[in-house]
């Protein structure tokens, strides 16, 4: 298996933050990093996830529970910063009475055009930790996409912005025929319309003429991820229905992970090392649901990767195939073979 050059320290470029809100304007720090990519989530109440980006630009927000088009809240984030973000005085991600959690991706802090597919796009890319932000105005037939990163996607999510559409996957585990729906329990699905049968290349993706990857005079953001040693993993595993469960092997202490069964209809779960600092963490939150954080044991976090520890048939049934996204905490082995001790 081929990946980008291997990262030492996960948290240049992906960190979790938690915040308390305010009521009142804060500037959120100690991320590490000026994000690009800022996925914000209320903890104890229910209420929508609020995605951010600066390609979009600040204030410009999406739910990944919803079909909604993209908004835009003034008193929402405000700005990216140095080593953080601002908030403004919205409630949706600074109420007094609430904590939050926000998940931070680095990008490039730039964009650059991209005319590397037939459509062109505008893209911030970073081909260290594999991962761009892409927007693009669809065609409605088959098209091709810059992603700037240089090598292969194993995963791309794509939503419309200036309509209400679904939140459409791909995941090189399920194939360039099927697809998955962030916003939804959907399990993989085939459909040519969506990526027109075609694998993403180390330089464009492939849509067909599905609205919701490609409306004609639409505008898209999509998400693309390659697979970095030490910091980032996307892949599959199989169920076997025991608490004593399936070992998934990332190279690295997880930091973050989203996980789907990809064979039953299914949420989102997402898991991070922030919301809870020990083994096994049971703290979770739902990628395509507005609900409060839920509390189960469900993964172990382990140096090298994560082990199932529950049996349910979301997590492990027997047989169940699923997918997963991961970031990392430590890696296992840094890029120069010396080994790592993960907390």
């Amino acid at each position: 298996m081929s990946y980008t050059n291997g990262l030492d320290k996960p948290t240049d470029y992906f960190n979790t933050k938690l915040y308390a809100g305010t009521n009142t304007p804060q500037s959120i720090t100690g991320v590490g990093f000026q994000p690009d990519w800022t996925w914000i989530k209320v903890r104890n109440v229910a209420d929508n996830h609020f995605i951010y980006d600066s390609v979009r630009g600040a204030t410009k927000f999406i739910h990944s529970d919803l079909t909604n088009a993209e908004g835009t809240l003034t008193n929402g984030l405000t700005s990216f910063d140095s080593d953080g973000f601002s908030l403004g005085d919205s409630g949706s991600t600074n109420n007094a009475s609430n904590t939050f959690v926000s998940w931070n991706w680095l990008a490039s802090n730039t964009t650059a055009s991209n005319t590397d597919g037939s459509i062109t796009s505008t893209v911030s890319a970073n081909t260290t930790s594999g991962f761009s932000i892409v927007s693009y105005t669809g065609t409605g037939s088959n098209a091709t996409v810059g992603h700037g990163l240089g090598v292969i996607p194993k995963m791309v999510i794509v939503k419309r912005r200036d309509s209400a559409g679904d939140w459409t996957v791909y995941n090189e585990a399920i194939g360039n025929t099927n697809f998955l729906r962030l916003n939804g329990t959907l399990a993989s699905t085939s459909q040519a319309t969506y990526w027109n049968n075609t694998s993403p290349t180390s330089s464009v993706f492939t849509i067909g003429s599905a609205g919701d990857v490609n409306t004609s005079s639409g505008t898209h953001i999509a998400y693309c991820f390659s697979e970095v040693k030490g910091f980032s993993k996307f892949g599959s595993y199989t169920g076997n229905g025991s608490t004593d469960g399936t070992f998934v092997y990332t190279g690295f202490k997880p930091a973050f992970v989203l996980q789907k069964r990809t064979d039953a209809t299914s949420n989102w779960q997402i898991y991070d090392n922030k919301r809870d600092t020990f083994n096994v963490p049971d703290s979770y939150l739902l990628a395509n649901e507005s609900s409060a954080e839920g509390t189960a044991t469900f993964f172990d976090f382990v140096s090298n990767g994560m082990k199932a520890r529950a049996s349910n048939n979301f997590m492990n049934q027997s047989g169940g195939s699923y997918i997963y996204m991961a970031f990392a905490e430590n890696p296992f082995v840094t890029s120069s073979g010396i080994p790592t001790t993960a907390r």
